[in-house]
């Protein structure tokens, strides 16, 4: 009998982190890290997760995104979902009536994700292999049969992507050696956020060295004064040797980044990010040319693959941040690592939500093993939040995440934590709320 999809449940899960601003930025003071929870289930009783990372009111709209794709879903044989990744994000993506809502971004972009990646974890889950050895696994020819190259021809062909994973298939098993041997290097940004007294800054700042991080990360926007003080604070507790990067989470135009980086600059501020807003590329290269050499990076809210294809023709951006759950998932980002490799521009994902370490993990991994074949000059962001809620959680250890040997892709939440999570009824929120 053929095994198909036979249920697509989504779940509105939300954890209170503004009671302790974790989390908080110039433009989130106080988030409540959420996800729609996606559950695909199979008529052999086997399931998939993923999700889609949202940081409170709103959550309820992405709940509703995914139910709205779920009869794309429902009924599928799960066979040919597995036998071919591009056309089944293509169907979600491209759907004639739900593509005028975006097409290509926003909710239903981010439901689509949450589907794939879903979806992806089945798949890994029936092969047996974490989604990064699953992905390394396959030939150059599957891999570029995922992706859709129609809007991408004039910056990346079928051949020149199938070139890119020719030339690093001989190294893959020395790779992938390695990798289990030593993991991936990571960056925190918990030290930082703006929420965070000065005291806890500098507390957590040599925390992170004294665990082994080269790279931390300040969030910064709301304050001049502020800014400047925090990072000189930085700078003083890790010293001369380890990187910091800010963040200013779209706070500023174009004119504003590039004086308010000046001042910045004198502490050897190695990336922005998100200096303005994520839809202006040709803001993006501006900056990139009069800040340098502090370099210029985004991507955790570029839409889809052609804004990537874009920011990177435009030489707008010194490093490539992709997220798990921003574009259509997994199968979409395969085509963002293979432009970033074309272009020779290093990929450091967007990690700083529920959920997206267990998930970003694993394309950084793909990349080293199969596309880009190095970790020169790319870390993946990790914060320390939330992990004890996965059923495979983020394993850290000296400044680097060990690759997961788990089956999947890392998204399943305990049962009791979504049960205690759901909002408005679960526990927590009964209590946050005090109402019964």
């Amino acid at each position: 009998m053929t095994e198909v999809i036979t249920a697509v449940e989504a779940a509105d899960i939300r954890f209170p982190t503004s009671r302790q601003l974790d989390g908080s930025d110039a433009m989130n003071p106080e988030p409540d890290y959420s996800a729609a929870y996606v559950t695909v289930r199979t008529s052999s009783g086997q399931a998939g997760h993923g999700l889609a990372f949202t940081v409170g009111r709103g959550n309820d709209v992405q709940v509703a995104a995914v139910r709205a794709l779920a009869p794309l879903v429902v009924g599928l044989p799960v066979d040919e979902v597995l036998g071919d990744p591009g056309a089944f994000s293509r169907r979600l993506v491209e759907d004639s009536q739900l593509r005028w809502l975006g097409p290509a971004k926003g909710v239903i972009h981010m439901a689509a994700a949450a589907l794939v990646n879903a979806v992806w974890d089945l798949y890994g889950r029936r092969e047996g292999k974490p989604v990064w050895e699953l992905l390394s696994d396959l030939t150059p020819e599957q891999l570029v049969d995922m992706v859709d190259f129609r809007y991408l021809e004039d910056a990346l062909t079928r051949d020149e992507a199938l070139d890119i994973l020719r030339r690093a298939e001989p190294g893959r098993a020395e790779r992938k050696r390695r990798l289990l041997a030593r993991g991936y290097p990571a960056y925190t940004t918990s030290p930082g956020w703006l929420g965070y007294t000065d005291e806890k800054l500098v507390l957590l700042a040599k925390q992170a060295v004294a665990d082994g991080f080269t790279q931390i990360k300040l969030k910064v926007g709301a304050d001049p004064a502020a800014d400047l003080r925090r990072v000189a604070l930085a700078r003083e507790a890790v010293g001369p040797d380890i990187r910091i990067a800010v963040d200013a989470n779209q706070a500023w135009g174009v004119r504003q980044a590039v004086e308010w980086m000046a001042t910045l600059a004198a502490y050897d501020v190695y990336w922005i990010e998100e200096p303005t807003s994520p839809d202006d590329i040709l803001g993006h290269a501006a900056i990139r040319r009069q800040v340098a050499p502090v370099k210029v990076a985004t991507g955790e809210h570029c839409h889809n693959q052609v804004m990537f294809k874009q920011l990177l023709q435009a030489r707008a951006i010194d490093v490539l941040q992709l997220d798990a759950s921003r574009t259509a998932g997994v199968t979409e980002n395969v085509a963002v690592l293979l432009l970033a490799a074309k272009f020779g521009v290093p990929v450091c994902p967007h990690a700083g939500g529920v959920g997206l370490c267990e998930m970003v993990q694993h394309l950084s991994m793909f990349d080293y093993v199969a596309v880009s074949g190095t970790t020169e000059d790319r870390v993946i962001e990790y914060v320390d939040h939330l992990h004890e809620h996965f059923t495979a959680p983020v394993r850290i250890s000296g400044g680097h995440y060990l690759a997961p040997t788990t089956p999947g892709i890392g998204a399943e939440l305990h049962p009791a934590s979504v049960t205690e999570h759901r909002y408005p009824g679960g526990s927590v929120w009964r209590e946050e709320t005090g109402h019964e």
